[in-house]
């Protein structure tokens, strides 16, 4: 896990949304999706509940 990869998983936990968390990060919306499912697939866990209007960090 990189620093920019921590600081991504605190600002959607933060944002509880990935445009929003990716304004914060100063990066693209895919960009920062990408990063985010990269780490889960390496970690082998699913780290947010990807809901229609909100994104919920999971209890893992």
């Amino acid at each position: 896990m990189t620093l920019n990869e921590l600081k991504y998983i605190i600002a959607v936990a933060k944002e509880k949304h990935f445009r929003k968390a990716s304004e914060t990060c100063f990066v693209s919306q895919p960009t920062l999706s990408v990063a985010i499912k990269k780490l889960e697939e390496e970690l082998g866990v699913i780290l947010f509940e990807r809901r229609k209007q909100d994104v919920l960090i999971t209890p893992i």
